[in-house]
């Protein structure tokens, strides 16, 4: 990449670091809540809540929507992304990410790399990005997150990736996932995902389902041994998502993710990167996603985000709902934190929010309501009234009735049996759900 050195100092002028002022500060380009060297619960805050900036959404796009054109003008996305523009457009990611003290980005390979339009001018493009990217990477000390091929921009990938009825289109896909992922374990990331964006299908007339479904099998089935065979230690993350751009996709939510690696025998070594909007766009809240996540051993990571509930489109906005926040990191939390994973702001400005220091606003307030969040579900732990509650709702569970149902010679005949026998009349127990919600909202 040309002059992999060259560092961007102007387009943020007159920003400095953003500094941890305090709750009563009124600073609005200044941390208000996030501490980093905060102790909470024992561990930093910058390692409860390992935040990223993704590249894509902050550098990437132009404010661009199906009804109107780029609104934002950044100097380095006027016309094609030839070499030097993918080098200035780097440099100022790094003068953001260095002045935010963000510990970690996530990129796409497409993100940081010049245009390309074959297969070998791909390959020598992304490699001369990933060399720009490691120079970055060892001025600055910000590191990797996850890494991604984008296997959906492309009109290439219009009717897929892995699932297109084209097998010279999944060998080409194939080929840029095993480039970004030898390049995520170059540049030291700790995960890398697979986000299915064109894995599903606009209509059925088309579409052979079990085709498709076998050939996504198959390709994640090679990602997994080329994991092995590179040695990255990271996990592989699928990120799941309803519909859009497709009416549906394969990895709908998190249910349908795991009974998908159970199907191809890979629920060992594939986890899952969730995503708030995409939690609502499938129905669920983003808290359920999270739990059953947790509840099935595959939680790898989260973006950070939200949708506007009068929109039925995967809006990115930044988070800024602080009982969403508290209930989020207090099943983070009681799920064992991270591990490989943090919080990755996919997320982006609004288009009529078209200054650079926009980006700054955005991702302050993000990071901010995620420390806040992280107050209120130590708090919440800390008071324990709301784990009590639970533990004793189940209580029956852990006594003789409860254990002889799991015993490994218990029958349904012979349940029915000691049922009948000790004439059980079973009482209502109310499940008070208005106290909890009132507790909770304590520590919001």
């Amino acid at each position: 990449m040309p002059d992999t050195a060259y560092r961007s100092e102007t387009y943020f002028k007159g920003v400095e670091r953003i500094a941890f002022e305090g709750p009563d500060s009124e600073n609005p380009l200044a941390y208000r809540y996030y501490d980093k060297d905060r102790v909470v619960l024992g561990k930093r805050m910058e390692d409860h809540l390992r935040f990223a900036v993704c590249y894509w959404h902050s550098f990437c796009w132009d404010g661009v929507d199906v009804f109107g054109q780029g609104t934002f003008k950044r100097p380095w996305l006027a016309g094609a992304m030839n070499r030097e523009a993918a080098a200035a457009k780097m440099a100022v990611a790094f003068e953001f990410l260095e002045k935010l003290g963000a510990p970690f980005f996530c990129f796409h390979d497409v993100d940081v790399m010049a245009q390309a339009e074959t297969l070998k001018e791909h390959a020598s493009h992304f490699a001369e990005a990933v060399d720009g990217l490691e120079a970055h990477m060892a001025r600055s000390k910000v590191k990797v997150l996850w890494g991604t091929a984008n296997l959906f921009s492309h009109p290439r990938f219009a009717a897929g990736a892995a699932t297109n009825p084209d097998p010279d289109v999944f060998a080409f896909a194939a080929t840029q996932v095993r480039l970004c992922l030898e390049a995520t374990k170059r540049l030291g990331g700790a995960n890398y995902v697979l986000w299915g964006g064109r894995e599903g299908y606009d209509t059925l007339l088309n579409t052979d389902l079990k085709r498709e479904l076998d050939q996504l099998g198959r390709f994640l089935a090679l990602a997994v041994e080329h994991k092995h065979k590179i040695g990255f230690s990271g996990p592989l993350l699928i990120e799941p998502k309803p519909h859009e751009p497709t009416k549906h996709q394969y990895d709908f939510d998190t249910a349908s993710v795991y009974g998908f690696l159970l199907r191809y025998g890979l629920e060992k070594d594939v986890k899952v990167n969730i995503e708030a909007n995409h939690a609502t766009l499938a129905g669920h809240s983003f808290e359920h996603e999270i739990a059953l996540a947790d509840s099935l051993g595959i939680l790898g990571s989260i973006d950070i985000n939200r949708g506007d509930p009068q929109n039925g489109w995967d809006t990115d906005q930044f988070p800024n709902d602080p009982s969403e926040m508290v209930m989020t990191l207090y099943r983070l939390i009681k799920a064992g934190g991270f591990t490989t994973g943090g919080f990755n702001f996919d997320a982006k400005v609004r288009r009529q929010s078209i200054d650079p220091i926009d980006m700054f606003h955005g991702h302050v307030g993000g990071v901010d309501a995620l420390a806040r969040g992280l107050l209120g579900a130590a708090a919440l732990i800390e008071n324990g009234k709301l784990d009590e509650f639970v533990a004793a709702r189940y209580a029956g569970w852990d006594k003789d009735a409860g254990k002889k149902i799991f015993a490994k010679d218990a029958t349904l005949a012979g349940i029915a049996d000691a049922a009948l026998k000790a004439n059980v009349a079973p009482k209502p127990v109310s499940g008070r759900q208005e106290y909890l919600e009132n507790l909770v909202n304590r520590f919001v």
